[in-house]
């Protein structure tokens, strides 16, 4: 438990930003979700518009460190080229 007050304040600004980091992660994942189940369903034009609106969240988390920066490249890379394969 914390004892100091700068040890308090520490605590309190972590569970703030553990809060952010969980929202953006889940809206990654969302987003990552919807484009997949756009490819499944083979509709190219929803799966471009929803890689175009995962893309932003992807890069944007890569370059905060939720996920590593080369990790969000490539989930982008996987998921353009899949896109491109539809219909």
């Amino acid at each position: 438990m914390a004892n100091t007050s700068s040890a308090k304040k520490m605590v309190r600004k972590i569970a703030r930003r553990t809060a952010i980091n969980r929202d953006k992660r889940s809206r990654m994942r969302s987003s990552i979700r919807s484009v997949e189940e756009a490819i499944a369903s083979g509709d190219k034009d929803a799966a471009q518009e929803a890689l175009r609106l995962a893309q932003p969240l992807i890069a944007k988390a890569g370059q905060k460190g939720l996920v590593h920066k080369r990790a969000a490249s490539r989930k982008v890379s996987r998921l353009a080229k899949r896109v491109s394969m539809v219909g």
